[in-house]
């Protein structure tokens, strides 16, 4: 059986107030001209469909149509919902969804989903688990049994009957100790939400959504597949991807990726502002690309996000890197008890923050502002 692993498209979600809309879109399509390629069986996604628990209607039509087009091209999809999504508006029309090869797990009810399957190795057990909270699991146990993340998912797989001599697959959206999160994910004090690796023993292929980047943990086959595209500045190192896998006879389990290229990637540059903005330095590059851009000059230049934007038109963020910055100035109390004028207080002060001196129109503007204030004191 040859699956492809999907997990976190945050379909609907903005950046710096941009919408990806677009480019989730081109990236789904790749996505499916790679199904189609690899001539998969079967997609498992799992979970964060959307970005929101409510999404909007623009973001429901383009999974939609995702999924018709998965449905076109190979047999069997899996879904399950992650922190993101609302479990009952992803679990509406299940039954359904079933018949035409769509499974969705339920909005939790105490036991995971099983889907058996058959190919020539054998029998092949596809377990849902949802993205769950202690709250939603504790009714379903014991007193006491339920206390924290780790125990809700040991509690329901220890409740599930899974013959360890079948191969097992289980789809999972939850934060693993030791996997390594990015700025866009959600972090829960003091680690409450952490589920140990072992806890996943019993399952030959681990199928993880929640966390940005690609990783495995503890072992090849409990893996995050990552998202197909950089939500975040602090995914600008990421190789997107998606995730194959070949299961084969029992413990033979292989496993490639396959790289993404989106419409437009994420990046972070660096350079005065002069360097930027000559012609030669930005003309061998897609410069529609997502940028964060650090200037280096010393000086502030006037709206440079709106000029550099002639150029770059999908900056989302700026700012600037230099003395000023990168001191560590204690400005400390002032001593009102000396003989200096104000203007040679706020000099002092101007110094101390920005490490370096008025230049003479800035000292010629500040007299001009501190004169106005006084008459109109007056």
């Amino acid at each position: 059986m040859r699956f492809i692993h999907l997990s976190d498209l945050h379909i609907g979600k903005r950046v710096n107030e941009f919408s990806m809309i677009e480019d989730q879109k081109y990236i789904l399509k790749e996505i499916t001209d790679i199904v189609k390629n690899e001539k998969a069986d079967a997609v498992i996604i799992a979970g964060d469909i959307y970005d929101k628990s409510m999404p909007p209607a623009e973001a429901v039509q383009v999974f939609d149509g995702f999924l018709n087009s998965l449905t076109e091209i190979t047999d069997k999809i899996f879904i399950i919902n992650g922190n993101h999504d609302s479990a009952e508006r992803i679990a509406f029309g299940s039954r359904q969804m079933e018949k035409g090869g769509v499974y969705i797990a339920p909005v939790f009810n105490g036991e995971m989903k099983k889907y058996s399957f058959y190919d020539s190795f054998g029998k092949v057990n596809i377990y849902l688990m949802p993205f769950i909270k202690p709250a939603m699991v504790r009714g379903f146990f014991e007193e006491g049994v339920v206390t924290d993340t780790m125990s809700a998912v040991k509690a329901i797989i220890d409740k599930t009957d899974i013959n360890e001599g079948e191969r097992n697959i289980i789809v999972s959206h939850q934060f693993i100790t030791g996997a390594e999160r990015s700025e866009s994910e959600e972090i829960y004090v003091g680690g409450s939400d952490n589920v140990e690796a072992e806890v996943f023993d019993k399952f030959d292929y681990v199928a993880l959504g929640h966390l940005h980047g690609p990783q495995h943990v503890l072992r090849e086959t409990v893996r995050y597949c990552g998202t197909p595209l950089k939500y975040s500045f602090s995914e600008t190192g990421h190789k997107k991807s998606i995730t194959v896998v070949d299961m084969k006879e029992k413990g033979n389990v292989e496993i490639k990726t396959v790289p993404l290229v989106p419409l437009r990637d994420m990046r972070h540059i660096k350079g005065t502002y002069s360097f930027l903005t000559e012609k030669k330095n930005y003309e061998d590059i897609n410069t529609e690309d997502y940028l964060r851009v650090t200037l280096l000059d010393e000086e502030e230049v006037y709206d440079a996000i709106g000029r550099l934007r002639s150029i770059y038109p999908n900056i989302m963020r700026i700012d600037y890197e230099n003395r000023r910055t990168g001191a560590d100035n204690d400005i400390g109390t002032v001593d009102v008890s000396s003989q200096k004028s104000a203007i040679e207080f706020f000099e002092e002060l101007f110094r101390l923050q920005n490490n370096k001196d008025f230049t003479e129109s800035q000292r010629k503007l500040c007299a001009e502002i501190m004169e106005e204030i006084w008459e109109v004191g007056k």
